[in-house]
């Protein structure tokens, strides 16, 4: 008995200098900052992964009891202001991820704000593809001929998205919370003999909860932090863009313009609908 213990405890000694020996050795140690087996070319200190595992958390499920008082706001955003400079990144406009969106199928794309009347691809390469007849003079023959072009639209050239949200008191938390429901790309329209300014034409809506998951893929440059990569997701949540209310839902379904005709009168009316959103929910409360 007592030789098969000796035996035993030699055994597990010698068992534990090798393994003690292997692990200094410095092909056994692995650390996080180890060099990999495979050469990788970084641009940066580590991979960043952050961005390709984002994932999209579903909204909390709520009644229509839950839901006391909500309204509708529209509103318009301007890349030319300076806090919207990420949505006219030359790189990866922010107008590109929606086309990209929609020409792979991956966007569902509506006709009008109420996400009612569904387009057909048809209808959306009309409005992506633009076909112009021109009449030109051979340089060779001096003969007039007709040539067919086809140009898609630029993406830098969308300098204004319309956002529709909705505004609802949360009874189940008691707080006051804001849901984006839609984004429609606004592209200007000029005269083509004039070249004089028309009007904005809404080219398309998307339905903002089912491109939140093409959002969350997406990264959006936020100057500040290069290590804390933001997606277009994150920065949709956060609100961190500027805009102003253009529309607000009322009886007769119309425009600020409709009852203000001057410009700065509409701004005013936009500040004093976003101060009433503000105090609302510190109305619901009483100290």
């Amino acid at each position: 008995m007592y030789y098969n213990f000796l035996r035993l405890s030699i055994f597990v000694f010698f068992l534990g200098s090798v393994m003690t020996s292997y692990g200094q050795t410095p092909g056994g140690i692995i650390t996080e900052s180890s060099v990999p087996d495979e050469e990788v070319f970084l641009d940066g200190v580590v991979e960043r992964t952050t961005v390709h595992e984002k994932r999209v958390l579903d909204y909390a499920p709520m009644r229509e009891a839950d839901v006391p008082w909500e309204r509708m706001i529209w509103r318009v955003l301007d890349v030319r202001e300076k806090v919207n400079a990420p949505f006219i990144n030359p790189l990866r406009p922010f107008a590109s991820i929606l086309i990209d969106g929609v020409q792979n199928g991956e966007l569902t794309v509506f006709n009008r704000d109420d996400f009612l009347d569904q387009m057909t691809p048809d209808d959306v390469t009309a409005l992506l593809f633009r076909v112009d007849t021109n009449r030109i003079i051979d340089p060779i023959t001096y003969e007039e001929e007709i040539v067919i072009t086809q140009s898609n639209i630029d993406p830098l050239n969308i300098q204004r998205f319309r956002i529709k949200e909705v505004w609802f008191f949360n009874n189940k938390y008691s707080r006051l919370d804001v849901r984006i429901l839609g984004i429609s790309p606004l592209l200007d329209v000029f005269d083509d003999e004039t070249g004089i300014f028309r009007y904005e034409l809404p080219l398309f809506w998307i339905y903002y909860p089912q491109a939140r998951a093409l959002f969350a893929r997406e990264g959006v440059f936020v100057t500040g932090n290069d290590a804390a990569p933001m997606t277009w997701y994150d920065l949709l949540e956060m609100r961190r863009f500027s805009s102003y209310i253009f529309k607000a839902s009322n009886v007769y379904d119309e425009r600020l313009s409709t009852f203000y005709e001057e410009r700065m009168d509409q701004l005013f009316e936009s500040h004093r609908i976003e101060d009433e959103l503000f105090n609302l929910e510190q109305d619901f409360w009483s100290y």
